[in-house]
């Protein structure tokens, strides 16, 4: 998945001329109308991003009785990685990559996309296609919500081709989503987007589990330096 530049909302400026004898009447502001990829962003934070120098996070996954975590450290500004597991640390620039490194960030690009998946959408808006269906069913609530498919390109990034199905609430808050791999019909995972915490402005997910709990996917020591 490719990390795309961010949108930035126009606002016009507010002009107003005065005169003693011939006063001017004073322009109305106009907004753009934000995209759907854009009220996502936003309701989880977007805004804030700018304001983020550090952002520091656990990746961990349990399932059944087994246990797997690694810890990032990303500067945000430099785009410089640190990563720590059980077994080694690496740091390494996202600009200047080696083959260690870009194995390495293999990694780190799927553990922040599942943190950062509603805000990384819009990052990578010129790298996927979208499809929006107002009313559906959410697979494992049952519950009555709004589904966006993204769809990435067959060319670039780590997983060309792969497909997800996020589901939201008239808020844009994403409350369960379906990996498809390759964009194939068939659901490839399907989990909760829960326990929402907000970490320097972003509103954040930290947990991500399948209907009967045997996979849960989540985060701990979420932290952000801002500047």
């Amino acid at each position: 998945m490719m990390i795309r530049p961010l949108l930035v909302i126009a606002i016009t400026a507010i002009l107003f001329y005065s005169c003693k004898d011939n006063p001017k009447t004073e322009a109305q502001p106009e907004q753009k109308e934000l995209s759907l990829l854009e009220e996502i962003a936003y309701a989880n934070g977007y805004e804030n991003w700018q304001n983020i120098e550090e952002l520091k996070f656990t990746f961990n996954v349990d399932r059944d009785t087994s246990h797997f975590e690694r810890t990032w450290i990303w500067k945000t500004k430099t785009n410089e990685v640190t990563a720590i597991s059980a077994e080694d640390t690496l740091s390494y620039n996202r600009n200047e990559m080696d083959s260690i490194a870009n194995k390495t960030n293999g990694g780190f690009i799927n553990d922040k996309y599942w943190l950062m998946a509603p805000i990384n959408i819009l990052w990578d808006e010129n790298s996927i296609t979208t499809e929006h269906n107002a009313k559906v069913s959410a697979p494992l609530s049952k519950k009555e919500m709004q589904k966006l498919t993204v769809t990435y390109n067959q060319e670039g990034g780590y997983t060309p081709g792969d497909a997800y199905d996020f589901y939201f609430t008239d808020d844009f808050k994403v409350h369960e989503w379906v990996f498809r791999r390759g964009n194939q019909e068939e659901p490839s995972m399907i989990t909760t987007w829960e326990d929402y915490k907000d970490v320097g402005g972003l509103n954040l997910a930290q947990m991500h589990q399948n209907e009967d709990g045997s996979f849960k996917l989540y985060f701990t020591n979420l932290e952000a330096k801002l500047k």
